[in-house]
């Protein structure tokens, strides 16, 4: 540098950001080069682009010496920088060569005093020169965003330099411009023990800010769940809502946290409170595709019906966005499948026009499988669910005997529209009831049915999504086979309706178009709604889909179908069907 300076180089020479060498030995911590620089007439209060001079450098990485250095050679010590941010990629970079080395300015807010650089990187021996030998520093000075350096040190998780503050008598409440209290920026930052001193400190858990957030919905949105709990624990309320009627679990679904919603959730945080828009945390977590978040908040009884300002429910969203996961969930969990959102459309019509094909598959096999499994009813007089009452003999259970019956509902309880049904409650004699359905099934309402436990005494789960199972792989193949090669351009729609398929299932199925022979496909994919809804209620496909054939006058082709498949050693069930 000596000889440098020697040669007479400008020692006030820029560069991009009007940076100048003073600048880079301050923030670097170079004391020989500041005495140096400050020797040959080096302005002390240059700025940069951004405002930062050498005495806002030094105190911003922690240089005291090289602070009091600049302050004994006459700089302003009440200074402030002039931006509002800059972006470590705009240029604002400090290298240095010591251990600060590759710390950059990073974000800055506008209006930071020495208090403000200090406080924010916990340089506590420079805040107490500041306090102690420097003259009227405000303390409770705030910058252009209404923060101080109290502010700061727990936004920034600065425990020691917020100690400081406090035993320097700096305001506890005071706000930011955005009503943002030092609780709300330690929980939003997740700085845990920062606002356990907070806590301690006795500032007020439910002060809002101007958007009607507390330090719990700060710090549910930040997604930190350890502070939740700290919260939780200190007494805030789980249930306070802001200006847009959102809860904290509202925030923790925007966030996509099951630790917080569980938390939230487990500290009586209400799942069905709708905000603003009508939505609940259900239909957040839909919306923005948080599948374990979704089973988390079902597990939790949510309202799996609960309509928003658009009449869409989260099943409507899911058939929306394609959310095939989420999908199955609440199809499995059981929802209202007749609902219409403002468009009169049902979640069938949503997934079908936007041709989210197989969404809507899955929608017709689950509203084809509650349609046959819809068991409770209104009660009849006479009708009892016992061995030798009227309709027992009825169920139809698959390779289960009356026995295992008797045992399951010695064992299992049904609940209808808050009733306990067990082996004594009246029934309708002719309805049906797969077994697993009594192994841990839920029935919420006479006419629907609920399943948070989907898992049946078999061993095998629920599901309407496509069925890629060996042991329908030999089935699947004579189906495709079937709709591609022999069925008539009309007549997988007789079979449809031959089984019960709806208009409105028929019409969903339609919209797939794959060019001139669509019909094709379409059979193909009523075949397999078909395949999971027979096979899901322990019939023979096989001899199902031989009557099917010949009600719509293609005893041909059944007769052949039943030759192949009996044909085959490896099928597991063969037609009986004469």
């Amino acid at each position: 540098m000596k000889e440098l300076i020697r040669s007479r180089v400008n020692i006030r020479a820029r560069n991009h950001v009007d940076r100048v060498a003073l600048h880079w030995a301050a923030g670097a911590g170079h004391e020989q080069a500041v005495r140096l620089l400050l020797e040959h007439e080096a302005a002390v209060d240059d700025e940069d682009a951004f405002g930062m001079n050498a005495l806002l450098l030094s105190a911003w990485f922690g240089h005291l010496q090289i602070l009091q250095i600049l302050v004994n050679s006459g700089a302003k010590i009440h200074c402030e920088n002039k931006i509002l941010q800059i972006l470590v990629n705009s240029g604002a970079k400090i290298h240095c060569e010591n251990k600060t080395a590759g710390t950059t300015l990073g974000l800055f807010q506008d209006g930071l005093t020495l208090l403000h650089c200090a406080a924010q990187k916990g340089h506590v021996p420079v805040l107490a020169f500041i306090m102690e030998d420097l003259e009227d520093v405000a303390l409770d000075r705030a910058d252009k965003l209404g923060r101080t350096a109290f502010h700061l040190a727990a936004a920034h998780g600065q425990l020691e330099a917020l100690d400081f503050l406090v035993g320097s008598g700096c305001d506890h409440s005071v706000k930011d411009k955005e009503g943002n209290t030092a609780l709300h920026l330690a929980a939003g930052r997740g700085h845990l023990a920062v606002l356990q001193q907070l806590v301690d400190i006795g500032l007020d858990l439910e002060e809002r800010n101007v958007e009607g957030l507390t330090a719990l919905h700060a710090a549910a949105e930040g997604t930190h769940p350890d502070c939740v709990q700290l919260l939780l624990a200190a007494g805030s309320s789980v249930n306070a809502l802001t200006q847009k009627e959102q809860s904290c679990l509202h925030y923790a679904a925007l966030s996509g946290s099951e630790d917080v919603a569980r938390a939230l959730i487990h500290s009586g945080g209400c799942t069905n409170v709708a905000d603003h828009q009508g939505a609940s945390p259900m239909h957040l977590a839909v919306r923005h595709n948080f599948p374990t978040l979704v089973r988390l908040l079902i597990d939790a009884g949510s309202d799996l019906d609960a309509t928003d300002n658009r009449q869409q429910t989260p099943l409507h969203l899911a058939a929306e966005h394609a959310w095939q996961d989420i999908a199955e969930m609440l199809l499995v969990a059981g929802v209202n499948l007749n609902l219409r959102d403002k468009q009169g459309k049902t979640a069938l019509a949503v997934a079908a026009r936007s041709n989210h094909i197989s969404l809507v598959d899955m929608i017709i096999k689950a509203d084809r499988f509650y349609q046959r499994e819809k068991v409770l009813g209104p009660c009849a007089k006479g009708a009892t669910w016992a061995p030798g009452g009227v309709g027992f003999d009825q169920f139809r259970v698959p390779s289960v005997s009356k026995a295992a019956i008797i045992a399951a509902l010695s064992t299992s309880r049904a609940v209808c529209g808050g009733v306990s049904w067990g082996a004594s409650t009246p029934v309708w004699r002719d309805y049906r009831l797969p077994l697993w359905l009594l192994a841990g099934g839920r029935i919420d309402a006479c006419d629907h049915l609920s399943l948070r436990d989907p898992s049946g005494l078999s061993g095998k789960s629920l599901t309407f999504k496509q069925d890629h199972r060996q042991e329908t792989q030999q089935l699947r193949s004579v189906l495709w086979r079937l709709a591609s090669r022999y069925l008539r351009p009309h007549e997988w729609k007789k079979l449809a309706y031959c089984w019960e398929f709806t208009e409105a299932h028929v019409h969903a199925i339609e919209q797939q178009w794959t060019g001139t022979k669509s019909y094709q496909e379409h059979g193909h994919r009523m075949l397999l709604i078909w395949l999971h809804g027979v096979t899901t209620a322990g019939e023979n496909p096989s001899k199902v889909l031989f009557e099917g054939l010949v009600a719509i006058g293609r005893r041909d082709l059944a007769e052949s179908i039943r030759r192949k498949v009996n044909a085959d050693p490896g099928t597991p069930r063969r037609c009986t069907a004469m």
